[in-house]
């Protein structure tokens, strides 16, 4: 068989877990600021090819096209190498199976979210300096932006739960591949299938929100945008934590009860220490 079976997943993933966690400090940190990085070109992808695709081939098929542009972020984590924060959330199975300690799952949570923060704010500010995100992508990017900090607060957790629930599917599958064109295909569908349902990514979010909020600074840009008050003024720190709060709860539940429990229990008398 030219890949591994789910059980075979399942010890891949307690050994990623215990290397996930081995890893130094310097190197969690340096390896989340790529994978915010790299999520914030596909979100900044996203936008160029959402801009205006939806005249010509319709709604449906443009979420679709616009989802598989989208697919880059996670294939440049995986394949180059990145610590992201939504895809860590497997590493509980893990600290349930006895390789890892809860309190290392947390030190590494913690600090690559803080450093996928950091990446995904650095491009949102490089791609605003740029001069990129003008025209009918700053407006589309405006858009995006209010429309995820304007969410209720009920919708972008449940939102984040069916979101991670296919990003950690995504790392689950992608580890059966013993080859790199393999995994790229694991990858794609379910990013692509995530991004076109139109669920919520936290890291993703805090690239599109990030420059949103800058692009504020430009009247120009929100007059041509035609924002309702309501949208523009959720364009703000208030609207940032508004949205990445429960999407972040959300992320955690998808991805560790539906993902990383689930398949501890269904396969723990063959990965338990």
């Amino acid at each position: 068989m030219s890949f591994k079976s789910p059980a075979d997943i399942a010890k891949s993933a307690c050994s990623a877990a215990v290397a996930k966690c081995s890893l130094k400090f310097h190197q969690m940190l340096l390896l989340g600021i790529l994978a915010g990085v790299y999520i914030g070109f596909g979100g900044f992808l996203y936008t160029v090819v959402m801009q205006d695709l939806s005249q010509y081939v319709g709604v449906g098929l443009s979420k679709l096209i616009g989802g598989a542009s989208f697919t880059v972020g996670l294939i440049l984590v995986i394949i180059a190498g990145g610590e992201l924060f939504t895809g860590n959330c497997l590493i509980p199975i893990g600290a349930l199976a006895g390789f890892v300690t809860p309190g290392a799952v947390a030190r590494n949570w913690a600090t690559v979210y803080l450093a996928n923060l950091i990446g995904s704010v650095l491009l949102a500010y490089i791609i605003y300096f740029s001069g990129l995100a003008s025209e009918a992508v700053g407006m589309n990017a405006l858009k995006i932006a209010s429309a995820k900090m304007a969410l209720p607060l009920s919708s972008a957790f449940f939102r984040g739960i069916l979101c991670n629930w296919l990003v950690v599917l995504a790392v689950w599958i992608a580890m059966a591949a013993e080859d790199v064109v393999s995994k790229i295909f694991a990858i794609f569908f379910p990013i692509m299938a995530f991004v076109a349902s139109g669920f919520e990514h936290s890291i993703a979010n805090m690239y599109f929100m990030t420059i949103g909020i800058l692009l504020r600074r430009n009247d120009a840009l929100i007059a041509q945008a035609n924002l309702s008050p309501q949208s523009l003024n959720a364009l703000s720190v208030h609207g940032f934590l508004n949205n990445i709060i429960p999407v972040t709860l959300g992320n955690i539940v998808g991805g560790v009860l539906f993902v990383a429990v689930f398949y501890y229990f269904i396969f723990d008398d063959n990965i338990a220490l």
